[in-house]
């Protein structure tokens, strides 16, 4: 027997911009991302996929987007006008508008050297993501992510996927993007709801590696409960700079090992998604899967009880709800159903159970088994947590 063997290294620049006006004409920062690179002596063919209710929301950006294009030309070509796709959760629940996407770039003849662009939020970011990754085996991909949620963490990500066989992201890649741009002005359009669905991922960030960030989130949790836009910008900056830092900084991108401390508080929340049919949003389901893991960290004395209600009280603050319904859906055999979530979870690890727990605020740990009857104690406290609240809320109605 013999054996060749050679080590490929490959290098990454992960860049994340952040901006205002993106499309104005008087703005240079996409026009100078698009121009890197080689020129080849031709215009860069460009194609846009634009989420459908950012199109709605905001019925002006169509025409910014081909005005500055035009501005842009000869030097860059947008070869269609923007394909408009449906957003949200739902789009991942099929191949189908990757495939719509893999047709559209057959169709214009975009090349590894021209570029996707993708435009919206998390859900359109990973299936463009997906359909760049495996066209011609990598187009450039440059996102815009549009919703803090995807601003502040998955938008900044290696991660491209799409849910299959009842499982979240069952397909994906691992691709980086050639360029990240954050513009805050994409953000002034979204509802509440979808404005405050990114703070959850700041909160998680914070609680395994950076206390300080977490005192800042307190400080500030007033003013991010309002909306009010500096707050939000300087969390999101933030939190995106936590999440490239550990992305680049932990000696696993690609996940080849089985560790993945940014999705503390994921398991349950990936299961909750799926429960709810998609009608609990990722931000507000991982709200709850963390304060599920904090109470189960304390419960098992890793975590101090002063600590976890600090960390139960800002998710409160910021305008989470800490329980779901869906925690205490049955099967046939009367099993908690959210449970299923531990095992899916170890299969998408490869075999072995990774959950990150906390020590203390900023620092997180690994444990590699669940005690089932902590973890329902800990979703009963939060349903009686949850009642007590309501009750309140109520009498002073």
């Amino acid at each position: 027997m013999s054996t060749i063997q050679r080590a490929i290294q490959v290098g990454f620049q992960l860049r994340v911009f952040f901006t205002r006006g993106v499309f104005a004409p008087a703005n240079p920062l996409l026009r100078g991302v698009l121009a890197d690179g080689e020129a080849n002596g031709r215009p860069k063919a460009v194609l846009m996929v634009l989420d459908e209710s950012l199109a709605s929301a905001q019925p002006d950006l169509v025409p910014r987007i081909e005005t500055w294009f035009g501005h842009a030309a000869p030097q860059l070509k947008l070869v269609c006008p923007p394909f408009v796709i449906e957003g949200g959760e739902r789009t991942k629940n099929s191949y189908f508008h990757v495939s719509e996407i893999h047709s559209q770039i057959d169709r214009f003849h975009i090349d590894r050297h021209s570029y996707l662009i993708a435009l919206g939020g998390g859900a359109l970011l990973d299936v463009a993501g997906l359909a760049a990754a495996t066209a011609h085996r990598g187009v450039r991909h440059v996102r815009l992510p549009t919703t803090t949620l995807s601003q502040a963490d998955s938008g900044v990500g290696v991660k491209n996927g799409i849910n299959a066989f009842g499982k979240k992201n069952f397909i994906g890649t691992f691709a980086p993007p050639f360029a990240v741009i954050n513009d805050f002005d994409m953000l002034a359009s979204l509802s509440d709801r979808d404005k405050r669905a990114g703070y959850v991922e700041a909160v998680k960030v914070a609680l395994i590696r950076n206390r300080d960030f977490f005192e800042a989130l307190e400080a500030d949790a007033a003013r991010l409960a309002a909306f009010e836009p500096e707050a939000m910008h300087k969390l999101i900056e933030r939190c995106a700079e936590l999440h490239l830092d550990h992305i680049c900084g932990s000696g696993d991108p690609f996940e080849f090992g089985s560790a993945r401390p940014l999705d503390f508080g994921h398991w349950a929340a990936h299961k909750l998604e799926q429960l709810s049919e998609y009608k609990i949003r990722h931000g507000e389901a991982v709200a709850v899967g963390i304060a599920l893991d904090v109470l189960y960290s304390r419960n098992l004395g890793f975590l101090d009880a002063a600590s976890a209600e600090r960390v139960l009280r800002l998710l409160e603050n910021l305008g989470f709800e800490l329980y779901a319904n869906e925690l205490l859906h049955t099967d046939s055999d009367h099993s908690l159903m959210v449970l299923n979530g531990l095992e899916e979870f170890r299969e998408h690890l490869g075999g072995g159970l990774a959950i990150t727990l906390l020590k203390s605020i900023g620092q997180g740990f690994e444990v590699h088994e669940m005690r089932l009857p902590k973890v329902i104690e800990a979703i009963y406290e939060l349903q009686d947590r949850q009642s007590r609240r309501t009750k309140i809320h109520r009498a002073v109605a």
